[in-house]
């Protein structure tokens, strides 16, 4: 029996953010003036949708929807005088959907009025063609948007939108990954199965994208103009199932058709390459990856395989062993297995010394489990084919080949392995307490035939709970375990090997020294946990794998020995990408991130992080992704950018929250309070620090909440909760006695001033600065003398508040830290001093305050109280009321309200001249 899913229409659209920003930034010029975009996509992305969400989303004017007029003449003064009248002077609209299927007169036209469609007023060009093929030239001056394929997160979120949730998990994985990102696919793939296979009820059909449905999204894009065409196209799309990347030699395509074909004629012409494909040097791709698959699965099996023969012939005679049996195996007749083929596929796969990616090892092992007929090393054969997947960067095609290596009846290690693997897959993109169970049940498995592997899986799944802030399921993980080994481990043994090399020796020792100073450290005995991490850190001094390095770099920070940390870290990056280990490397960002941050150079953690974050993104792994974002929050927090701030937080925290992220989230409050301090906003401060550092059960993550210790106790004094201040200090002095963070010590001292009388305050105001002179890092410091030239200050000694004041300012800016720098200058101003000017000066209206009115103006202006000002600028409510009396009367206005718009105006006015000088320095266009 079969059926059909009723799918329910979408109700929103998924992804695409940025290039709805892009037609909402055309839209809202139209009153004003006339644009033009381009949107380019493949068959399926959407392009429709978003020019409908853009013709509802037009309030200023009509909308025209236009297409080709074979009765009108196709120039483009005819076009540019159906504008002018549809218009009637309002703003105008205009869509133009498959402008790619218009007759060439016709595309030539509208190319050519939209070069001058300024002369027909107010009018908006919207274009989208399909980018299966070579940019028509006659469209190629028009400002391009592209559409790409849908992030795993919205595809995801597109799939529950369409079946209310209600697909199998592993249903909803191999639709995920048949889909690939394309939207229309992910539809018609659901509409085919019934309720009953949606469910997981029944097994899927097979292949999941049959032809039909291929056929069905990209409807006439996969066609061939020729038989040449045809062939050339199948050939390509074949070669492409073995490549590393997304285009394949020129030469093996030409080699490969010549043993198909006849001699051609002599003096026959060159013949022209499909539209489908694109050329660069000696290497053909498709334009369109969805047309490719089309191409593939559209072509009848005897001839498929037949390409694939003669591939192997042209391959096996370069010596390309690994691709060449692909090839070979995929010329097969019959889904029969074939155990002689598939072992000669997997041995081959194993051999390190055939040159060959990840990816393309793991296709090969996915290709040699096809042809196995035992059950078990079928399984064992997806399991490899699912890790080389995860390494190579693409978890979306590792998830399903897990989900097909299920099997009870498999022996333990096989589906030890097989759990070891699920759980990094979800560890990288998934709840990190699924991730700590499915490694908890890896480590069981594997205990007695693989006690190494167990070792690894134990050690992961310490990782994930450390991630998610649990701190009892941490320490129950790593309590050692006694070995066991028996009779079947020589049987595991011969099993497919780990691409990472995790049963050597030296690596085991690396675990278990990693394991037992971890222990140590959570345990707070910080006596024992020293000598087995530095263990680890120099053991990675002679290591050259990326796995070690990673540890290695993971102790460093532990220790707080934050150059060692980023050399390993550099080395582990180095040695990731030598491999192509593409998953691993935003693992080794992400500690080279956090090194930079706890050394105090902000600029290089940021660098660090927007590279993770790219990267982390590339490979799937949203929860590393939010960590990255973590770190962005944290730099941007010390800068004049609280919006950057604010969405880098908000990203972090949905990842976190959905994934049980505890350190992610706690790093991402953390800077979200860092910037209100920065801003002077004590007492938003304290409320959010608060939450993270103070006991209860809503402390933060165990191992992170004391690094905001420092900010927390500032801003609390400066709200007035000394009390809540003193109540965390004692936790935080034995944190700095241990000496894992190089600022600690400093930061101690400085906290301790803050809370001092004024007898013993001065003496350890200059103690921290001695520590910070030992410890290194200008934005610590210069806080510290911030903190000190406030103090001065206020005891009327002007001439040590001056220097210590300008200190603090050069540091800030030496680091980038610009909102801490702005807070350094309006002290320097109160003192009567004239700090240098780092960009335009007060406007006008302001410039009639004093630097204290100027002050209490800018903090009342941000909706603070006069108390709040009073506790921020350590002055009395009186003086504030004084001084804000004499505000209003220089500014000439009655209100509060009035204050903050005349305030925000100038704000705006010195972010436009700022956004100006940056232009002009840099060159860039508006």
């Amino acid at each position: 029996m079969t059926g059909e899913t009723t799918v329910r229409t979408a109700v929103r659209i998924h992804g695409h953010g940025e290039q709805r920003k892009a037609l909402r930034a055309l839209l809202d010029g139209l009153p004003a003036h006339g644009g033009r975009l381009l949107l380019a996509g493949e068959p399926g992305l959407g392009r429709t949708t978003l020019l409908q969400w853009a013709a509802r989303s037009f309030r200023a004017g009509p909308v025209l929807h236009l297409g080709p007029d074979p009765d009108a003449p196709a120039t483009a003064r005819h076009l540019l005088d159906t504008l002018r009248a549809a218009a009637g002077g309002a703003p105008l609209l205009v869509c133009v959907d498959d402008a790619h299927l218009w007759d060439a007169p016709a595309r030539s036209a509208l190319g050519r009025a939209a070069e001058h469609l300024g002369s027909a007023g107010r009018v908006g060009l919207l274009v989208s063609v399909a980018s299966d093929r070579a940019a028509d030239p006659d469209l190629a001056h028009l400002p391009v948007v592209r559409l790409d394929p849908l992030a795993p997160p919205r595809a995801a979120a597109l799939l529950d939108d369409l079946t209310d949730g209600a697909a199998a998990p592993a249903v909803r994985e191999q639709l995920l990954a048949e889909a690939e990102g394309n939207p229309a696919l992910l539809v018609a793939l659901t509409r085919r199965l019934s309720p009953a296979e949606l469910r997981g009820h029944r097994p899927l059909p097979r292949p999941l994208a049959d032809a039909a449905t291929l056929v069905r999204v990209a409807g006439a894009a996969a066609v061939a103009p020729s038989a040449h065409a045809r062939d050339m196209l199948l050939t390509v799309a074949a070669a492409l199932r073995a490549s590393d990347g997304p285009d394949v030699d020129a030469g093996l395509v030409r080699d490969a058709l010549r043993r198909r074909r006849p001699a051609r004629e002599p003096g026959a012409g060159p013949e022209a390459l499909p539209g489908q494909l694109a050329r660069d040097g000696d290497r053909l791709r498709f334009h369109s990856p969805l047309v490719r698959r089309t191409v593939y699965a559209t072509a009848p099996p005897e001839v498929r395989r037949a390409v694939h023969g003669a591939l192997a012939d042209v391959l096996d005679s370069g010596g390309d062993r690994l691709p060449g049996l692909l090839h070979r195996s995929w010329s097969l007749s019959g889904p029969a297995p074939a155990p002689a083929q598939a072992d000669r596929l997997a041995a081959v796969a194993a051999d390190g010394t055939v040159p060959a990616s990840y990816g393309l090892r793991g296709t090969a092992y996915a290709r040699a489990a096809e042809l196995t007929a035992d059950p078990a090393v079928r399984a064992e054969r997806r399991t490899v084919a699912a890790e080389l997947a995860l390494l190579a960067g693409r978890p979306e095609q590792a998830r399903p080949l897990l989900a097909a290596a299920r099997d009870r009846a498999v022996p333990a290690a096989v589906r030890g392995r097989a759990e070891l693997v699920r759980g990094l897959v979800e560890l990288g993109d998934g709840p990190v307490g699924d991730a700590h169970q499915s490694l908890l049940l890896a480590a069981s498995l594997l205990a007695a035939d693989a006690p190494a592997e167990a070792s690894t899986a134990a050690l992961a799944a310490a990782d994930a709970a450390w991630a998610a802030g649990d701190l009892s399921a941490c320490l129950a993980t790593l309590a050692p375990q006694p070995p066991r080994r028996t009779a079947a481990a020589a049987v595991a043994a011969t099993s497919p090997r780990r691409p990472h090399g995790s049963t050597t020796t030296v690596h085991a020792a690396v675990m278990r020294d990693h394991r037992v100073g971890m222990r140590a450290l959570l345990e707070g005995r910080l006596d024992r946990a020293g000598a087995p991490l530095r263990q680890v850190v120099e053991r990675g001094r002679t290591e050259d794998r990326p796995e070690p390095l990673l540890r290695a770099a993971a102790a460093a920070l532990l220790l707080g020995d934050v150059d060692a940390a980023r050399r390993a870290g550099a080395r582990a990056l180095a040695a990731a990408r030598h491999l192509g280990s593409q998953s691993l490397e935003p693992r080794a960002l992400e500690y080279l991130a956090y090194a930079e941050l706890r050394a105090g150079r902000h600029p290089q953690a940021r660098t660090h992080a927007e590279e993770g974050l790219r990267t982390a993104l590339r490979t799937g792994q949203r929860n590393t992704a939010a960590h990255h974002r973590a770190v962005l929050a944290l730099a941007a927090s010390i800068e004049e950018e609280p919006d950057a701030v604010a969405r880098h937080v908000t990203e972090a925290l949905d990842t976190a929250r959905r994934h049980g992220l505890a350190q992610a989230a706690t790093l991402a409050q953390w800077a979200a309070a860092r910037a209100d301090l920065g801003r002077g906003r004590p007492f938003d401060a304290a409320d959010r620090l608060g939450l993270l550092v103070l006991p209860g059960p809503g402390r933060g993550h165990f191992a992170v909440w004391r690094l905001a210790v420092p900010c927390f106790v500032e801003a609390a004094v400066l709200a007035g909760r000394q009390e809540d201040a003193r109540e965390v200090l004692t936790d935080f002095a034995g944190w700095a006695a241990f000496g894992a963070d190089p600022q600690a010590a400093a930061q101690l001292a400085r906290c301790q001033a803050l809370l001092a009388p004024p007898d013993r305050a001065d003496g350890l105001y200059r103690q921290a600065l001695a520590r910070h002179d030992e410890a290194g890092g200008d934005f610590e410091r210069s806080r510290t003398a911030l903190l000190y030239g406030k103090w001065l200050r206020r005891r009327r000694r002007p001439r040590e508040a001056r220097d210590r004041l300008g200190a603090a300012l050069a540091g800030f800016e030496r680091c980038g830290a610009g909102v801490w720098a702005a807070q350094a200058r309006d002290e320097l101003r109160a003192l009567g001093a004239a700090p240098h000017a780092t960009g335009a000066a007060t406007p006008a209206r302001l410039s009639r305050l004093t630097p204290q009115q100027l002050r209490i103006a800018r903090y009342v202006a941000e909706g603070a109280t006069n108390r709040e000002v009073a506790l921020t600028l350590a002055v009395s409510t009186r003086t504030v009321d004084y001084h804000l009396r004499k505000v209003f009367a220089a500014l000439g206005i009655r209100s509060r309200l009035e204050l903050a718009r005349v305030v925000g105006q100038a704000e705006q006015g010195r972010e436009a001249r700022r956004t100006a000088a940056h232009q002009e320095k840099t060159g860039a266009r508006p």
